[in-house]
């Protein structure tokens, strides 16, 4: 049997893991489902391909961002890290939908400028992802700092099968995320205000 690639397996035991409710285990407990996930991601079905090699064709490879976003909210989940506050998760809101409008429409072919293509001769694009981690770094937003970071590095040392500087930082999901997320606090933030008058 051919293991998945190692990101669809992380990617795969991640997205499981924070869907699953397990309020009521300790923290050993919820290691041990996370862990178990990864074992299931490498179960092989009768196309060949494991459980994350499926996921990883439906979705094909996440973003590094995305991983590590996700690997942030297993911290959470897990008791390692203490929740992300929002002074915290708006600026990544706003950074990564504004990167999401820079890219995608451009990539559906609106507008006469093919910003996709940025990502194959960076230099331009690494200077706007450098002067952002500046910004999160004076704003004290360590997980976007960690996010930009580590997904440059990863572009630098060609972690992922592709040649282009976005799909390290962006894919699909976490763009949509970033549009939906804050709509959702501004209706939690209103239900409970309602609740509390």
């Amino acid at each position: 049997m051919i293991i998945a690639n190692w990101q669809a397996v992380l990617s795969f035991a991640l997205i499981i893991f924070l869907l699953v409710p397990m309020d009521r285990l300790s923290t050993a407990y919820r290691l041990v489902v996370l862990l178990g996930m990864l074992l299931v991601a490498l179960i092989p079905m009768s196309t060949g391909l494991t459980l994350a090699g499926q996921l990883r064709g439906l979705t094909d490879d996440l973003a590094i961002t995305t991983l590590i976003w996700l690997a942030a909210a297993a911290s959470i989940k897990l008791g390692y890290l203490p929740p992300i506050s929002f002074t915290i998760k708006w600026p990544l809101w706003l950074g990564f939908a504004t990167l999401g409008l820079v890219l995608y429409p451009a990539a559906l072919g609106l507008g006469m400028i093919d910003t996709y293509r940025w990502g194959y001769s960076p230099r331009v694009l690494l200077i706007v992802m450098a002067s952002l981690t500046v910004v999160f770094c004076l704003m004290r937003n360590t997980l976007g700092v960690m996010m930009l970071t580590l997904s440059t590095l990863a572009f630098m040392v060609d972690l992922k099968p592709s040649a282009n500087y976005w799909d390290y930082l962006l894919d699909p999901f976490i763009v949509i995320f970033c549009f939906v997320a804050p709509v959702i606090a501004l209706l939690r933030e209103r239900r409970t205000g309602a609740v509390e008058t």
